[in-house]
């Protein structure tokens, strides 16, 4: 099968080869078998490896490809190509921006985008000089980031000469791999195959081929190992060299022999198979095998020189040694690797765990002495040997470090883990923790669209601050609850927003008070009271531009768009969000962008607009907004912007009659929302889900889902969305000729109280009522 998708890839059919099975049974064998077939076929092949102690390091094994990038080109491909934006690439990554003024590109969620397009360039360009196989193994331990870029990649490799193939325990596989999986599999690129253990046939036959033996193996040792092993040829071979290490299994006159079955000696576990061979070795050796297994997968050299305190001649003498025991390989001059991670993992579980403590504190130390000056890069590496080696101080200062570049790449989930790391060494310490590790935790759960755990962090930063007697946290901390709440009781957030415009204007800070007015502002907006908001909103926009904060003028203007919106006056509304996508483009802040971008598409959604208003864009233009709205959410791993965008996208469908798709975006964004228990984008889905079966004349199960959404609405007390939904649930109940359920929805719209104007939610119920 991989020899086909080979062919396909070199023809110009790009795929997503998906490799999955238990440990040790033969991904690694089937790959490295895969690389010197498609070497031989003319491609290029890079490698990535992920591994356990670097889960929490955004990109590991794409750092990996890179560098094996820059190994020397095949002859005839010339000197210029894609190996040349390595070094470019590897520093995006090493040195990600940490604010507006760090640099020419401004934000990290820019860094992330020229990252990407970087990266999808760097492959195509590969694959423009001969065919690319990009192997990416172990993927279970795989980072998010790289796991979001890979998604990425994959729909944007259209005709190129390129084939993915990931490998992956599938009895490991966490939600950050499902979800890939699962986004990988939209793309119909995807490929699985899935490896089994061997049969007792096949057990036989690797068992003659290993000893090159023509007669068939002896039925109770073939039994003996195929119950113990299960098939698993990796278990397999390391009980074989444990036995022929041991001499129960000997080689003489020519021929392999056995001693009788009661003598043998056969290792009950991988573990124990392993550390009967590690037991062999020489002093040396075994202290240099702990070493590396302590160090991770694969480990360097010059790492390991200043460890031990080996000269290079006699290193290099203890290495081989490992080697010949088929216990470590070589990799490159610098870098080497164990066989197997089953092998390393075997060997890290025999120590003590005092003894790894120690160890880990002692390659912590190392790692400070080879990169003194440059340790911001290897904060991540750092953090996970100080933790282990119970060194509570340097793991706080280390694992906050890396939490702040995995965020600066965005990557929350290994954000969060090195942030609640960080908290357990402060806890360790008897120290309080600052307030601010509870706050960019609880940012990091808000953008995976875990609330509950959002709010319970928010909440203790509050608590912090205001036992430290820090306003300014304490006003964030208030502004970060009223956002979470927004997402499950409008009410409750509305409290926490005016509670943080009354903070604002004790402490007298002009940028704070801007941004309560806007906040407050777009809590009455979410209330259905457009006027209210636009006098809030007008006031920081003032104060804004005062202030030259193009940041703030663009948020502001975002906002003002929405005001308009809900009032139904899309031609008004419109032009601010044109002015406010131009700022967040230049300031590289792909989150407001990609909220701003969907609400343009709804302009175009004549759910909204027909019968109504005039839509001020063509139906296809906000179909266009609304793509890229969903796939810069999608870029930078915001679920809760993939629901929102997921739903404009379903309505712009259904306004064009593309009815199978509407449903198809509709239900994924029901599902997403359900996931991150985010209920307003919940009511927005059964919206547009409603609205596509009612366009269908499927008025039943459209009834259904409206229904839902108003109920829904009422549960978390949003006028907005109670009044939006009640007056699409309007327009089906007439279509039903349920005259008085229709009229009975009209009080619903709320709304302002001005006799002059209306809501876009008055308009719809009106209009049904007509």
């Amino acid at each position: 099968m991989l020899s086909e998708r080979l062919a396909e890839a070199r023809a110009g059919q790009p795929a997503v080869v998906l490799l999955a099975g238990p440990a040790g049974i033969g991904k690694t064998r089937l790959v490295v078998e895969a690389a010197a077939h498609a070497s031989q076929m003319g491609f290029t092949v890079l490698r990535g490896n992920c591994a356990e102690p670097e889960r929490n390091l955004p990109y590991a094994p794409l750092l990996e490809l890179l560098q094996n990038s820059q190994q020397p080109r095949k002859p005839g491909l010339g000197k210029a190509g894609p190996g040349q934006l390595a070094p470019e690439l590897l520093s995006l990554i090493a040195n990600p921006l940490y604010s507006h003024e760090a640099g020419p590109g401004g934000s990290p969620q820019l860094e992330k985008h020229r990252l990407f397009q970087a990266l999808e360039h760097a492959f195509i360009d590969f694959a423009g000089q001969a065919p690319l196989l990009v192997v990416v193994e172990d993927a279970h331990w795989s980072d998010d980031a790289s796991l979001d870029f890979l998604l990425y990649l994959a729909p944007r490799l259209h005709s190129r000469p390129i084939l993915l193939l990931l490998t992956y325990r599938s009895e490991e596989a966490g939600p950050a791999l499902r979800s890939f999986l699962l986004g990988v599999d939209r793309t119909r690129l995807a490929h699985e195959m899935a490896l089994a253990p061997l049969s007792r046939p096949e057990v036989d036959a690797l068992l003659r081929a290993t000893f090159q033996q023509q007669r068939p193996v002896s039925p109770e040792f073939l039994e003996a190992i195929y119950l113990l092993t299960e098939g698993n040829p990796f278990f397999i071979e390391e009980v074989l060299k444990a036995l022929a290490t041991a001499g129960d299994i000997f080689y003489q006159d020519g021929v392999w022999d056995r001693k009788p079955m009661r003598e043998l000696r056969i290792p009950r576990s991988i573990q124990m198979a392993v550390q009967q061979r590690a037991d062999r070795l020489s002093p040396a050796g075994r202290q240099l095998l702990t070493l590396a297994a302590l160090v991770g997968r694969r480990f360097e050299f010059e790492l390991l020189e200043e460890l031990t305190g080996m000269e290079e001649t006699q290193l290099v003498s203890v290495l081989k040694e490992l080697v010949e025991a088929q216990l470590i390989v070589e990799e490159t001059a610098d870098q080497f690797a164990f066989r197997h991670a089953l092998t390393r993992e075997a060997v890290y579980a025999t120590l003590l765990r005092r003894e790894r403590q120690k160890l880990h504190r002692d390659i912590g130390q190392v790692l400070e002495r080879l990169y003194a000056g440059e340790l911001e890069p290897h904060s991540a590496d750092l953090a996970y040997h100080y933790h282990l080696g119970a060194d509570w101080e340097k793991a706080l200062a280390y694992s906050r470090q890396a939490a702040a570049r995995a965020q600066a790449l965005y990557a929350p989930r290994e954000a969060s883990a090195l942030l609640s790391r960080a908290l357990e060494a402060a806890g360790r310490l008897a120290q309080p923790a600052p307030p601010e590790l509870y706050r960019m935790r609880g940012q990091a759960y808000e953008t995976m669209g875990e609330h509950d755990r959002a709010r319970d962090d928010f909440e203790q930063a509050l608590r912090l601050a205001q036992a430290t007697a820090d306003p300014r946290m304490a006003w964030q901390a208030l502004v970060d609850m009223g956002f979470v709440w927004l997402a499950q009781d409008n009410a409750r957030a509305g409290e926490y927003f005016q509670r943080a415009l009354t903070l604002a204007r004790d402490l007298d800070d002009p940028s704070l008070l801007a941004h309560s007015l806007n906040r407050l502002g777009n809590w009455h907006a979410n209330s259905d009271q457009p006027l209210e908001a636009r006098r809030y909103h007008a006031e920081a926009l003032a104060r804004f531009e005062s202030l030259g904060s193009e940041q703030g003028q663009a948020e502001t203007l975002d906002l003002l768009g929405m005001d308009c919106t809900i009032q139904g006056n899309f031609f008004e509304g419109f032009p601010y969000y044109r002015r406010a996508v131009s700022l967040f483009e230049r300031l590289g802040d792909r989150r407001s962008l990609a909220s701003s971008l969907a609400v343009m598409g709804e302009c175009g959604a004549t759910y909204f607009v027909d019968g109504v208003i005039v839509a001020p864009i063509a139906l296809a233009d906000g179909l266009a907004y609304a793509q890229r709205s969903l796939e810069i959410a999608r870029q930078i791993n915001w679920p809760a912007g993939q629901a929102y965008a997921l739903v404009v996208v379903s309505m712009v469908c259904g306004s064009l009659g593309r009815y199978a798709e509407a449903l198809q975006y509709g239900q994924e964004a029901l599902a997403t929302a359900k996931d991150i228990e985010h209920h307003q984008w919940m009511v927005f889905a059964r919206v547009g889900l409603g609205l596509a079966y009612a366009s269908l004349l499927a008025l039943a199960t459209g009834r259904e889902h409206l229904e839902q959404a108003v109920a829904l609405a009422r549960e978390i007390n949003s006028p907005l969305w109670i009044g939006m939904a009640s007056g699409f649930l309007a327009s089906v109940y007439v279509q039903q000729g349920e005259l008085e359920l229709a009229a009975a929805l009209a009080p619903l719209a709320g709304g302002e109280t001005e006799a002059s104007f209306t809501t876009l939610s008055q308009e719809l119920a009106a209009a049904a009522c007509l």
